[in-house]
């Protein structure tokens, strides 16, 4: 089933507004990356991803917390586990999810990147149904932004060598592009 995106929103998304967010320095948008979460690591289907990225998460919930404590974050989407689709930041602004970062020569990732979270970690396999969301949604994001084109599709981890590791060695990175 196609999505669709109108005025930065994705219609098919559960809108779970961040505050962490601000208006890209031009209006580029032309590239994606991949990114996981998972709050406490490892643990799915709680509700401290959308409470970190709407600045509200209790840092005393888990004490792995204590390590967010004023942290400043977001991203465009997340896909839950189950496909659940939810989106924090309208693709036309800046979210706050590649932080120090260089794709192609250009740092500053945030200003012309789309960020899409998969609730996992770098060593579980993803869901189908996470699969099957991501192709559709990377599918009318490539309709919408055409300057996002498959070779300026990338993992955080590419971004920002040595900072970050995901969204992992689980990520099957042949599947999701071929389906594109």
């Amino acid at each position: 089933m196609p999505l669709t995106i109108r005025n930065g929103w994705l219609d098919d998304a559960r809108h779970c507004l961040s505050p962490h967010f601000n208006a890209r320095p031009n209006e580029e948008v032309s590239l994606l990356v991949i990114h996981n979460i998972s709050l406490p690591a490892g643990r799915f289907g709680l509700p401290f991803i959308d409470q970190l990225f709407q600045g509200c998460l209790d840092v005393t919930a888990d004490e792995s917390f204590q390590e967010l404590q004023g942290l400043e974050v977001s991203a465009h989407f997340l896909i839950r586990r189950d496909g659940e689709l939810v989106q924090y930041v309208s693709c036309d602004d800046r979210a706050w999810h590649a932080g120090v970062s260089e794709f192609d020569g250009r740092s500053g990732c945030n200003d012309f990147a789309v960020g899409i979270e998969l609730e996992g970690t770098d060593s579980v396999d993803y869901s189908d149904l996470q699969y099957a969301k991501l192709i559709a949604l990377t599918k009318e994001l490539m309709a919408r932004y055409p300057d996002i084109t498959l070779d300026r599709i990338t993992g955080h981890s590419d971004i920002a060598p040595g900072r970050k590791t995901d969204p992992g060695e689980s990520f099957d990175w042949q599947r999701f592009k071929g389906a594109l």
